[in-house]
C-alpha cells in the first residue's frame, strides 16, 4: 500500500487547512493509499513540536525526515506557503529536497500585508508539485517563475445534515424568533469583524464569532465588541457544538474579510442554505463572477434581514447547485489520482 504524508503546522481543528487536509486524507484513502499526519500541534499521528506556530523553539536537524519516513509522497499543506515559520519551512524544505512533494499552498506572502516587501517566496524544487486554491493564486505564482496546478477548495453536500438547529440555540441561549447572524471565522485584522457587527446591528440579529481572536488581534477585538450595542456570542468548541450545528442554529452568514485565499463559509453557507453577506474580496468576486452566486452586499443589513425572515427558496437553490456541481468533494479523489501521476 502506498504512504502519504500530510504536514502542517496544526491539523485536525476547524480551520480551513484541517478541513481541507482532512478531506484530501480521506480522498487518498478511497485511492488506496494509507495517509500519516505530521504537524506542530493537534490530534495527529505525529507530532514536531517545532513545526508549530508560534513555537519555542525551530523544528531539530531530522526531525521532520524521521516524521516522514517510509512514505511515498509527503503533502505540506500551507507550511512552506509564506514566511509565518521560517525555520518550519526550511526544515520541511531540506527535508524533501529531490523527494516525491506536493506543496498545498492556501496563504501567500503577497496576499498579506504583514509580508509585503519580504520578498519572501514559497520554496521549489524540480521534483515538487505546487497546488493553489484558485486560478489568481496560480497566477501569481507563475509570475513568479512556479508553475502549480489548481484545485479549488471543496465540500461534501450533506456537510450540514448532522447540525441541530433546535438544540443548538438552546445550548446558546437563543430565543425562537431571535436573528442569529453567524460568522464563522477566527478573530484576525483581515477577517472584517468591525463590519460584520454593524451588518448584524442593521439587520436586527444577535452576532455570533465562532473563532478565536490570534495573530495578535486580542485587544482590538476587545475594543470592537465592547462597542457594539449588538447581542454577542463567542466561540463553538466550548459549547460543544459542531460547524454543521452552527450553521443549522443561524438564520444568516457573514464573511466579511478583506481577503481570503479562498473561503471555504462561501460554500458552507450554500450546502447549509443560508443567506450569505460578502464582502467581494478579489477571489470571492472571480467566483461570483465565474458562477453567478447569488449574495448579498456586507453592508446590506436590510436586505439580509429580509433575507432571513423570508429566505429566497431560488437564490439559496443557486447557490446550493453550483456548489455541488462546481465543487463537490466527490470529484477529489480523481483529481489527486492526476495529481499524483505528475509527481511520483
Amino acid at each position: 500500500m502506498p504512504a502519504a504524508a500530510l504536514v502542517s503546522f496544526r491539523l485536525g481543528g476547524p480551520d480551513g487547512v484541517s478541513v481541507v487536509a482532512g478531506q484530501w486524507a480521506w480522498a487518498l484513502g478511497q485511492l488506496g493509499w494509507s495517509v500519516r499526519t505530521v504537524a506542530g500541534s493537534g490530534p495527529v499521528d505525529v507530532v514536531v513540536p517545532g513545526l508549530a506556530w508560534p513555537a519555542a523553539a525551530d523544528p531539530a536537524p531530522g526531525e521532520v525526515a524521521d516524521a516522514v519516513a517510509g512514505c511515498d509522497v509527503v503533502i505540506v499543506e500551507n507550511l512552506c506557503s509564506s514566511p509565518l515559520h521560517p525555520a518550519a519551512a526550511a526544515a520541511v524544505a531540506v527535508a524533501r529536497r529531490s523527494r516525491p512533494t506536493v506543496l498545498h499552498h492556501y496563504d501567500l506572502p503577497w496576499e498579506r500585508d504583514r509580508y509585503l516587501g519580504s520578498g519572501w517566496s514559497p520554496p521549489d524544487d524540480p521534483a515538487w508539485v505546487h497546488v493553489a486554491i484558485s486560478d489568481r493564486a496560480a497566477g501569481a505564482l507563475a509570475e513568479r517563475g512556479i508553475a502549480a496546478t489548481v484545485e479549488p477548495l471543496r465540500i461534501d453536500s450533506a456537510w450540514a445534515a448532522a447540525g441541530q438547529r433546535q438544540r443548538t440555540r438552546e445550548v446558546l441561549g437563543v430565543a425562537g424568533r431571535e436573528r442569529l447572524l453567524l460568522q464563522p471565522t477566527r478573530a484576525l485584522a483581515r477577517k472584517g469583524v468591525a463590519d460584520a457587527l454593524a451588518l448584524a446591528a442593521t439587520a436586527g440579529a444577535t452576532f455570533w464569532l465562532t473563532g478565536p481572536a490570534e495573530e495578535g488581534f486580542e485587544p482590538e477585538l476587545a475594543a470592537i465588541l465592547a462597542e457594539s450595542p449588538t447581542r454577542i456570542l463567542r466561540g463553538a468548541d466550548r459549547h460543544g457544538l459542531s460547524m454543521p450545528d452552527a450553521y443549522a442554529a443561524a438564520d444568516g452568514v457573514v464573511v466579511a474579510s478583506s481577503w481570503e485565499g479562498f473561503g471555504l463559509p462561501l460554500l458552507e453557507a450554500a450546502v447549509a442554505r443560508r443567506p450569505l453577506a460578502v464582502r467581494r474580496y478579489p477571489v470571492a468576486a472571480d467566483l461570483e463572477r465565474a458562477h453567478g452566486f447569488a449574495w448579498l452586499a456586507v453592508d446590506d443589513g436590510p436586505g439580509l434581514r429580509r433575507a432571513m425572515d423570508h429566505p429566497d427558496p431560488a437564490a439559496l437553490d443557486r447557490n446550493e447547485s453550483i456548489v455541488r456541481d462546481c465543487f463537490g468533494v466527490h470529484a477529489l479523489p480523481g483529481r489527486l489520482a492526476a495529481l499524483l501521476e505528475t509527481v511520483l
